[in-house]
């Protein structure tokens, strides 16, 4: 959520901001809103005042308040009592005005309103050519795939993996997970896949995303569209400890979406389904470092690419691209010989002090300081099942058989997955 304080003091900033979104953002609504909610208030101090003076001067005389006193006393509690019902209306339209808001773009974020105006960064050495055969064909002829399965039992965009393709998808996550907590200094946490509401609001999918997530309408608990929600609320409503920072959070967990944003897109193969594996690194910061940091974990991830052999790409998303609760983000893309097209398998965030702000997550920079908002950043590490077929379409032998990158072979136990 963006500060209401801010805003106010620098309308004009934030209108230019959101309007780089392509969005149309209700300033004036807000301030509005906010002058009446500063009346209010005020009004209703000015009647506390009165009544606390009327009751005092009663005490300090040792006597009982007049008739006269009275009425006015009850008078001026019923005012009191409504100015208060008009707060809490007014406070409560401000909150939903804000929610539906997105974050900001920082500075260097470039203009833009689609994809078309992302900019590739940097693209690795190593082979970008086609060889037509993609993986909704070889896993299948391989036996690892059955897409015909995954729509009997779910229907469209679902899949079920088999034998040597299951465990690749568990190689790699293990694989993964490993690299992030043993050498990249992350806590691996297993967090629930249902969220309350609460926890939803605070990560920034709802309300915007409510029509793409799957929800239990009894328990109003809602399925995970990613672990980046959960990490983001293991500290909502805390004041995180003085020399606590840098907090570096890990978990592997399905991610569930309707994906009705994306009707007839990628509908074939595994690209695009409705319930998939993800690797997720979340960070809280210091707010002073958090532009190093998303660099920082931009590496994270292009080193997972790098040692799976895999060609990639890092582009910076332009400001009509970005994720709602972002401020800047990365997306990194895999080269898939078979599909001949760049897949994404990360999308590395820095949402500033968004999300923390949203679910009241605080932290004191030292002992009997004042609190303040941290910055979080998230960001796949990797996405399964995309880099799943990146490693098929590029291991592809000229036997049909696919080649496990080297550092998947004490995870799988083998080096090919076998022809049939």
């Amino acid at each position: 959520m963006l500060s209401l304080e801010q805003i106010v003091r620098d309308p004009e900033k934030f209108r230019a901001a959101l309007t780089r979104r392509g969005e149309d953002p209700p300033i004036d609504r807000i301030l509005e809103l906010d002058g009446r909610r500063k009346e209010l208030i005020q009004t209703a101090d000015a009647d506390r005042a009165t009544r606390n003076n009327v009751s005092k001067t009663i005490g300090n005389e040792k006597r009982k308040p007049t008739p006269e006193e009275i009425a006015e006393m009850r008078e001026t509690g019923d005012r009191i009592k409504s100015v208060e019902g008009e707060l809490a209306t007014v406070l409560e339209e401000l909150n939903d005005t804000l929610l539906p808001i997105p974050n900001t773009p920082l500075d260097d974020v470039p203009d833009g309103l689609d994809e078309g105006s992302n900019v590739v960064v940097r693209t690795s050495e190593g082979p970008t050519d086609t060889h037509g055969i993609a993986h909704w064909d070889v896993a299948v002829d391989l036996g690892i795939l059955d897409l015909e399965a995954g729509a009997s039992i779910s229907g469209a965009r679902f899949y079920v993996l088999k034998g040597k393709g299951a465990k690749l998808q568990r190689a790699l996550a293990a694989w993964m997970l490993d690299v992030q907590t043993e050498e990249h200094g992350y806590t691996e946490i297993d967090p629930p896949l249902l969220i309350r509401q609460e926890t939803m609001i605070g990560s920034g999918n709802l309300p915007k995303f409510r029509d793409n997530l799957y929800r239990d309408e009894e328990s109003d608990l809602w399925l995970v569209p990613t672990a980046e929600v959960a990490l983001n609320g293991l500290h909502q409503g805390q004041i995180i400890d003085p020399d606590t920072l840098p907090l570096k959070y890990v978990a592997q967990t399905p991610s569930f979406r309707k994906e009705h944003t994306s009707a007839g897109r990628d509908v074939r193969g595994i690209k695009r389904v409705h319930q998939f594996e993800k690797v997720e690194m979340f960070r809280y910061v210091e707010p002073e470092g958090s532009d190093d940091i998303l660099e920082e974990m931009v590496g994270e991830a292009t080193v997972l690419c790098e040692r799976l052999g895999l060609t990639y790409r890092v582009l910076q998303l332009c400001a009509g691209d970005i994720g709602f609760q972002s401020a800047k983000t990365y997306d990194i893309e895999v080269w898939s010989p078979g599909s001949a097209e760049w897949l994404e398998v990360s999308s590395i965030s820095t949402c500033t002090d968004f999300q923390s702000r949203r679910n009241g997550t605080r932290y004191r920079p030292e002992v009997g300081a004042s609190t303040r908002l941290p910055h979080t950043l998230n960001g796949s590490g990797l996405a399964l099942p995309r880099i799943w077929i990146a490693v098929v379409e590029n291991g592809l032998q000229e036997d049909g058989s696919v080649a496990m990158p080297e550092v998947l072979i004490p995870y799988t136990g083998w080096s090919t997955i076998e022809a049939l």
